[in-house]
Formats: structure tokens, C-alpha cells, sequence
């Protein structure tokens, strides 16, 4: 796992919380763009721990450049930017995951491990823009008018950044019952993961 935060501090914090961790092993961390971009082709590593607010670049160019030269790695933004335009250009540019810093220690390796499983994280605060936009043109036609109703249900969990269980629970079905639903919203909506498929939906009822 690659950590990218030019404040030492609290780079030096993150990387101590996931060291304490058996998830992740952290090798190698950087605090600008140029070096985030040499270590990634150089290290290929799993995950990629991002900050956005970088001296020498953008990180949301970075995003783009890393997903573009090195797709194998997950790329997770940590950040304090809560604009929603930023967070629609990350997902948009590669990223699998975007983290408000701030977040607790026990959430954010919540979220790392969701993303290293395949899965995608939004932290509630800003999936809830995705949620808003999704639900404000319900009545437009596009690719959601091929879900069916419990389709778009568990779509909207998906988007509050519920785990399988976490929808299961609130909808009253059964954990592999709601894993058959989230797979025919990724079908239906060509997504290749949960973020995806939350991105994909608000951007077609705009």
C-alpha cells in the first residue's frame, strides 16, 4: 500500500493506524505528486492512500495518471474537500473510494478493507450528494428505468455506503439475496464496482 499526504504529521498517523492493523502492509509513502506517480509504477501497489491537497499538482490529476498508468491499483482518496464536483472527478478519473480526513481510525480500515475486497466507499457525507442528485430526477428516463423497484432500493444503499448486511438488514432480505441484487445493478448498469454504479445512475438523470 502506497500513503500520499505532504503533511508529515498526519501521515505518519494514518500509516501508524494501518501498521496496527494484520490488513495492510504500507510500502512505501510519499508527500507530493511527482513521487506519489514514481512510486506507484515503481511499487504497483494494492491500494493507494491519496490526498488531493498536493504542492506540485493536483491529486485529482494525479488520480487520473495513476488509474491510466497503473489500473491494478485501487485508488482511495483522503481528503478534506467535501466539493461535489471534486468527488464526481475522482470517481469519474479511476478512484474506487473517497474518505473525508477526520473520519475515525476504525472506519477508515473499514473502508480500505471494503475497497481492497473489490467493493467501493463513499464516506455518507458526500454519497448523500450522489444519493440527492439520483432521487431529484427519479421521473427522468435513462438507465435506472431498467431496475426494478427492490433494484433501486438497494441502489440507494449502495449509495449511503451500506454494506450487503448493512441493505439485507434495512430491506428485511437475506444477505445473498441483496449480493444477487447488487450484481444485476452492476450488470444493468455496465459498472464495474459499487461506486460505479451510485456514479453511473446520478450521472444519467442529470
Amino acid at each position: 500500500m502506497l500513503v500520499v499526504d505532504d503533511h508529515e504529521l498526519f501521515r505518519r498517523g494514518v500509516i501508524g493506524t494501518l501498521r496496527a492493523t494484520d490488513d495492510f502492509v504500507v510500502e512505501g509513502e510519499a508527500a507530493s505528486a511527482g513521487e506519489a506517480l514514481r512510486l506507484v509504477r515503481l511499487l504497483l501497489p494494492e491500494l493507494v492512500l491519496l490526498d488531493l491537497g498536493l504542492p506540485d499538482r493536483s491529486g485529482l490529476d494525479v488520480v487520473s495518471e495513476m488509474h491510466r498508468d497503473c489500473p491494478v491499483s485501487r485508488l482511495v482518496v483522503l481528503t478534506v474537500n467535501e466539493d461535489e464536483a471534486a468527488l464526481l472527478r475522482a470517481l469519474r478519473e479511476g478512484a474506487s473510494g473517497y474518505i473525508l480526513k477526520g473520519v475515525a481510525a476504525e472506519e477508515l480500515v473499514r473502508a480500505l478493507r471494503a475497497v481492497a475486497a473489490g467493493e467501493g466507499y463513499v464516506s455518507p457525507k458526500m454519497a448523500a450528494h450522489l444519493l440527492h442528485e439520483m432521487n431529484k430526477q427519479r421521473d427522468e428516463p435513462g438507465p435506472l428505468d431498467a431496475l426494478s423497484e427492490r433494484e433501486r432500493e438497494v441502489l440507494e444503499g449502495i449509495a449511503r455506503g451500506r454494506t450487503n448486511r448493512e441493505i439485507a438488514e434495512e430491506l428485511h432480505l437475506t444477505e445473498k439475496t441483496v449480493k444477487h441484487y447488487v450484481t444485476n445493478v452492476l450488470v444493468k448498469l455496465q459498472a464495474r464496482n459499487r461506486v460505479e454504479a451510485a456514479l453511473t445512475a446520478q450521472r444519467a438523470r442529470r
